[in-house]
């Protein structure tokens, strides 16, 4: 996630696809060529996922990623973080409401997130950010 500023709750704060292998499905280089994408890789101890940054633009759009290590059990799919105040009193009004919690929460680059499935059936996932160092 881009750590530039804190976005404002309620907002897509993300985007990550994760795949089984973000490498050998050559992923990146698809969006690479259809989006008009540029893959830096960001090493994750001993494989990398890749941080995707718009066409000509320094600022990370999205994220492609390794079914591995913390993303082992997301769903491979184009997943969107919802900004929350709170990601644990999410989680619980998600369940409360009809929804299950399919992974999570759990620490994200300082800040804390949840995989979820609303009632319908469609995935997304909620982030809360790292407190601002003010």
């Amino acid at each position: 996630m881009s750590n530039s500023e804190t976005p404002p709750v309620g907002t897509i704060g993300w985007h990550d696809l994760t795949v089984n292998d973000a490498d050998a499905e050559k992923v990146r280089d698809f969006y690479s060529k259809v989006a008009g994408w540029t893959a830096t890789p960001l090493s994750m101890g001993g494989y990398n996922d890749f941080i995707m940054t718009g066409a000509g633009s320094p600022e990370p759009v999205a994220g492609v990623c390794h079914a591995r290590g913390p993303n082992v059990d997301l769903p491979a799919q184009w997943l969107m973080y919802i900004v929350v105040d709170d990601v644990d009193e999410s989680a619980e009004q998600c369940v409360e409401l009809g929804g299950e919690i399919l992974t999570g929460p759990r620490e994200l680059s300082g800040g804390r997130f949840c995989v979820i499935r609303d009632p319908a059936g469609a995935v997304c996932a909620l982030y809360q950010p790292a407190p601002s160092a003010a």
